[in-house]
């Protein structure tokens, strides 16, 4: 089996590093000094929480015509990179192909073989020029929840934190053979990657906390504990929560745990400043349409207002596009 990395920076190096040291046949799509330096002289992997470190040197490259036809593609870009260059897949891919969207928020392909009266509704927040659903195309979509977090310490090193899950479903709540397969991949490389049966349920898992802490940290510069201990502060979170929980809902979505467990999961998460914080007071890009935006449109889709959730968007796209940090799609 034959699988690509598309966009590994942090996350998807990490990826890639475990299914090469597994003896899998995989290959990385990445650019900048960060592809310069595992070209020249491989990949340095720390892990914290495995205790462990290791040098890799799988294939490289920021052209994917160099790495032919690919039996899985795992995309870990960012939201709004993902829905630019989604025509960039198509060298890797033939009829074969599975693309898993590991990517955060509600993917574009959520409505797809969704089962209700919404099935198909594209969401323009996610991919607005409607690029991933005309070049990659919903049939070859698995879902993927990932939830390892890491960084890239200098170019071609990087530091992995915490987490090993990345969980799979088919958007048709199907056990397939293709997802099956990549799960077996995965777990032999030592995630834990079962497949699920309602990959929704999942992805609004995560969704529920990011949706709100993500947004309200990039406009408070406040780590997540921070957050929490603000009463103030965390009665809007909690609006907000409570406002993504009822599109949810109406997309047919029960959360298996209350918002208050929901909260005090993230109070134990300490002081971390969430990824949203971090690219803003990097300069980079932030994901806030696919986190945030994307919630609001689901909302008025299925007739559930979201007005929190409105208002902390619009404040945090103006403070995005103060920063010279919110990505032009």
């Amino acid at each position: 089996m034959k699988i690509s990395i598309f966009g590994a920076g942090a996350i998807g190096s990490y990826i890639g590093s475990l299914l090469f040291k597994s003896g899998a046949d995989v290959s990385l799509i990445c650019r900048g000094e960060h592809l310069k330096a595992i070209q020249s002289k491989g990949l340095l992997m720390q892990s914290k929480e495995a205790n462990e470190e290791y040098f890799c040197k799988p294939k490289a490259s920021d052209d994917p015509n160099d790495l032919g036809k690919q039996d899985f593609i795992i995309v870990t870009l960012k939201a709004h990179s993902a829905a630019l260059t989604a025509e960039n897949l198509l060298p890797l891919m033939d009829d074969n192909t599975t693309v898993l969207s590991a990517v955060n928020g509600l993917p574009w392909w959520y409505f797809y073989k969704s089962g209700d009266k919404y099935e198909n509704t594209k969401l323009i927040s996610v991919d607005p020029k409607n690029w991933q659903w005309e070049f990659i195309k919903p049939h070859r979509v698995l879902g993927c929840v990932v939830y390892p977090a890491a960084e890239i310490k200098e170019p071609g090193h990087v530091i992995h934190s915490e987490g090993n899950r990345l969980l799979i479903g088919e958007p048709d709540g199907s056990v397939s053979d293709r997802a099956r397969n990549i799960s077996k991949i995965l777990i032999k490389s030592g995630f834990k990657s079962p497949v699920r049966k309602n990959i929704r349920e999942d992805i609004w898992m995560k969704l529920w906390g990011n949706l709100a802490f993500n947004p309200v940290s990039a406009l408070t510069s406040a780590t997540l504990e921070d957050l929490v201990n603000d009463r103030d502060t965390c009665t809007i979170i909690r609006e907000m929560m409570q406002e993504g929980e009822k599109v949810a809902n109406a997309l047919g979505i029960s959360f298996p745990i209350s918002l208050e467990q929901r909260i005090e999961g993230t109070r134990k998460v300490g002081q971390h400043k969430t990824s949203t914080l971090q690219d803003l007071e990097l300069g980079r890009p932030m994901e806030i349409d696919a986190l945030t935006k994307s919630v609001s449109e689901a909302g008025k889709i299925v007739g559930v207002a979201t007005p929190t959730i409105d208002m902390i968007y619009h404040l945090v796209r103006l403070k995005a596009q103060q920063a010279g940090c919110y990505p032009n799609l």
